[in-house]
């Protein structure tokens, strides 16, 4: 787990300037210093651990953690992690009626392969050159959308959120679905609007890097702990066999 020296190294601590405030926020500033509000770390470190204690806990059980960060010196880093742990992204823009309208999300992600199996099975080679250059640019544009999220195949159990401003409707549409929420709150944004609201810097690179590989560490913790328990259980079936299987001592 992180450490107050690692939170203040990576700049978790600043805040926006003052004029940019939410009130909402007030409990978790500690100070201000040449008119940008400080973060008080002590209880960003608290929410952080809650926040990773949730999503290993999410991790064990089986269940997906859609990470959603749009904002350009977010994004790379975002999909850079959820890759790393086999999770879901949106990275790119995000799509209205993503989690909403899901069934209609599952029919673009059908189009995209059915796209792509066209240029393996021969059809690529049967039609004209501009329908080609059209299935390519529409192919281009599916992969720059749903690339990160073509296998999740049903709503995710949580979002991973980096700015809860910009990404608000991601926000009200996991609301309104009671998707859970971890976000990186900033400042200038409302806690209460994730469940499990991070007080951290959503601007700079090394603040979201930070957050971002202690949520995927705990993440793989979690994988990790589900892959022993299948273990431990395929172990306990293979003896209770061969327990049913051997003959009774006369």
């Amino acid at each position: 787990m992180v450490s107050y020296q690692d939170l203040l190294d990576a700049g978790v601590h600043f805040g926006h300037l003052k004029k940019k405030r939410n009130p909402k926020m007030t409990p978790y500033i500690f100070m201000e210093k040449n008119g940008i509000h400080i973060i008080d770390l002590n209880k960003t470190l608290k929410m952080l651990e809650e926040a990773a204690l949730f999503a290993k806990g999410l991790a064990v059980s089986g269940r997906k953690i859609l990470f959603v960060a749009t904002k350009k010196q977010a994004k790379e880093i975002v999909e850079a992690e959820a890759k790393r742990i086999g999770m879901p992204f949106v990275t790119e823009r995000w799509l209205g009626g993503m989690l909403t309208n899901f069934n209609t999300l599952r029919k673009s992600i059908k189009r995209k392969q059915s796209i792509e199996k066209m240029r393996t099975d021969g059809t690529w080679e049967r039609i004209n050159k501009k329908e080609r250059i059209m299935l390519d640019r529409e192919l281009e544009k599916l992969n720059k959308v749903l690339g990160g999220i073509e296998d999740l195949q049903r709503l995710p159990s949580a979002l991973f959120i980096v700015d809860v401003n910009k990404e608000h409707i991601a926000v009200k549409e996991a609301r309104r679905l009671n998707i859970h929420t971890i976000g990186m709150v900033d400042t200038n944004s409302d806690p209460n609007d994730v469940d499990f609201p991070i007080a951290s810097n959503d601007d700079a690179a090394k603040s979201v890097q930070l957050i971002m590989r202690t949520i995927g560490d705990a993440v793989i913790e979690g994988l990790q702990e589900r892959k022993k328990q299948k273990e431990d259980e395929k172990i306990r079936d293979e003896a209770n066999r061969q327990k049913e299987e051997t003959p009774a001592a006369e």
